[in-house]
């Protein structure tokens, strides 16, 4: 049995695209990563066609997510787009999906399985990459030690480390680093410092 905890949630990598037409409805799928909340609603903004008849969304950003239905009947459109989301274990992900009414009534059941369905099929093509949940801290380091902390958290993998400021006896150096990596990043500084360096992790 799979331990859900070790299953890494995954983001798309760019932006995908997929078109359906339904009992003559047009209906246009536009999927892409966030990285917060503005930017959904930018991304909103930026693929709704104020020329369709609707352009319904839904997004996640970890625990929070809003979605919306765009005059269509209440839970036809934005929970579907949400679930097909949420199904295929997306996190940081917008999706809107604009429809062209072709004159033929879908029902609910009908209009779930459009703005649903589209949205997964655009999804399920998408090009996905695992989310990685990075922190960041600060690293008071002597000049000593410098050259050296540098190039050893640096080859940690997933590591990014830079310079913030020169003091009289050194540098403060900013750190981030994937969470699954902070305990190696804290004992290869006390080791590599003899304990003259440790990392103070933003809260």
């Amino acid at each position: 049995m799979i331990d859900e905890r070790m299953v890494a949630r995954l983001t798309l990598v760019e932006l995908a695209i997929r078109r359906q037409e339904i009992k003559k409805s047009r209906f246009i799928a536009v999927a892409g990563p966030v990285a917060d909340e503005a930017a959904a609603k930018d991304f909103i903004a930026a693929q709704s066609d104020p020329a369709a008849n609707h352009n319904c969304w839904a997004w996640r950003l970890g625990q929070t997510y809003r979605f919306n239905d765009d005059g269509e009947p209440g839970g036809t459109a934005g929970k579907p787009i949400l679930a097909a989301i949420d199904g295929q274990g997306l996190d940081r992900v917008a999706v809107v999906v604009t429809r062209w009414f072709g004159g033929v009534l879908l029902g609910s059941g009908g209009l779930i399985r459009a703005y649903g369905g589209t949205a997964a099929l655009c999804l399920r093509e998408a090009e996905k990459a695992a989310l990685i949940e990075a922190i960041s801290g600060t690293v008071s380091c002597g000049f000593s030690d410098l050259t050296l902390v540098q190039a050893r958290l640096s080859a940690l993998p997933g590591v990014q480390v830079g310079v913030q400021a020169f003091t009289d006896s050194g540098a403060i150096l900013s750190v981030s680093a994937p969470i699954s990596e902070a305990g190696g990043v804290e004992r290869l500084l006390t080791d590599l410092t003899s304990g003259r360096s440790a990392i103070r992790w933003n809260e």
